[in-house]
């Protein structure tokens, strides 16, 4: 019999480290406040940057599909299981996206999955960004694709291992990169990759599921934040952040999406979104495209949340957007400070090894549009009494 004693020392070595995840289990929907162990909690670590996951309009939407349509597609895409409403999405969020056709799929995680094997093979070079994704991370493992890693956001390395991969005889070069790091809330210096791909005639894709609702005109991404629309070849988005809903989604060229109809493994082999999944994400898309005021909102907060924790002496790293690590590099320490915060009545959990690199240990904290100024002082005194007590701050 397989000794499973394994799996409890490892799992005894991770809470030493101060490394093991403990989950917490929801007991209401998403929003600024929750219920967790019949204790109420603010709510800073969801990604519902808009607060759509519990938003009336997508509960509708959601009803009515069901009623309309049942609960489940019954099948995969390519033999019985594409519903008119799901082309109606696509078609939706390629206009919102200002691409010629998208492609969604079950998430955001199976959306690289798909695209990059089916675009690369053993001829080919993939240059990703070395604080990527897992989720890119894994995509370019399924890849037979000779692999470039360039440091985080130094568009000279990026350059030196393009020119690198031509001298090694590269047919088709793919650069891969989070448009928003999640971790750190940095961006990607998207511009200059671009120049460099038109330069050394390179494919840029770009994973954008922590800017789509948060960056650009009514929450477009960051190709709209930068006014690349054109440049970039693949865009892949999720609706189960700021869309509140589930699921992810490719976009591009006519061409592309095509092709991955045929190619895409996760595409062809695994049914797609509920009839009520979609519906909501459909609504959510229509509702970004309808007003600008909750990426204001979620802008306004988050500018706030950042210049008083700065002033109350946390450490925020260098965020660009309203993701806010709070560092506290010690593992054991940022463990022990999330359970004092929930203590106080805030839900934040530690971020460490190997989500991030070892001695990176930090409090991330998740600013929505949801969250009244209440809320964020609130957050701010509590965040200061814990910082006192451990002798953050």
């Amino acid at each position: 019999m397989f000794d499973y004693s394994i799996f409890a020392k490892e799992l005894e070595k991770l809470k030493e480290q101060g490394l093991y995840t403990y989950i917490r289990t929801l007991e209401s929907p998403q929003g600024s406040w929750l219920v967790i162990n019949e204790k109420k909690v603010l709510n800073l670590c969801s990604n519902n940057y808009l607060g759509f996951a519990n938003e009336e309009r997508l509960k509708k939407a959601a009803i009515n599909a069901i009623e309309k349509w049942g609960v489940g597609p019954g099948a995969v895409r390519t033999i019985a299981g594409t519903f008119s409403i799901h082309e109606e999405l696509e078609e939706t969020l390629a206009k919102f996206k200002k691409v010629e056709a998208t492609l969604f799929l079950q998430s955001g995680f199976v959306a690289n999955q798909a695209v990059i094997p089916a675009i690369t093979n053993e001829e080919d070079a993939i240059l990703s960004d070395e604080l990527n994704h897992a989720s890119i991370i894994d995509g370019v493992r399924l890849s037979k694709a000779k692999r470039y890693v360039w440091k985080h956001r130094d568009i000279k390395d990026l350059e030196e291992k393009l020119i690198e991969a031509d001298k090694n005889g590269a047919r088709r070069k793919l650069i891969i990169t989070d448009g928003v790091f999640s971790m750190d809330g940095d961006l990607a210096p998207l511009p200059e990759i671009v120049e460099l791909a038109e330069k050394y005639n390179a494919m840029v894709m770009v994973d954008d599921a922590h800017g789509e609702g948060v960056l650009g005109s009514h929450g477009r991404g960051i190709v709209d934040h930068f006014e690349l629309h054109g440049r970039v070849d693949i865009e892949i988005g999720t609706l189960s952040k700021a869309f509140g809903v589930l699921g992810g989604y490719i976009a591009g060229k006519k061409e592309l999406i095509e092709y991955l109809k045929q190619k895409a493994r996760p595409f062809l082999f695994s049914s797609p979104l509920s009839p009520a999944d979609t519906a909501a994400a459909l609504e959510a898309t229509k509702i970004l495209q309808e007003s600008d005021e909750r990426v204001k909102k979620l802008w306004d907060n988050a500018k706030y949340f950042k210049e008083e924790m700065k002033k109350l002496g946390f450490d925020t790293g260098e965020s660009e957007t309203p993701i806010t690590p709070v560092m506290l590099y010690d593992a054991k320490l940022s463990t022990q400070f999330s359970k004092e915060l929930f203590e106080e009545g805030i839900f934040a959990q530690s971020i460490g090894y190997p989500t991030v690199p070892k001695g990176k240990a930090r409090i991330r904290v998740m600013i929505s549009a949801v969250h009244t100024k209440e809320d964020l002082d609130f957050a701010l005194e509590k965040f200061e009494k814990v910082g006192k007590k451990l002798g953050v701050v």
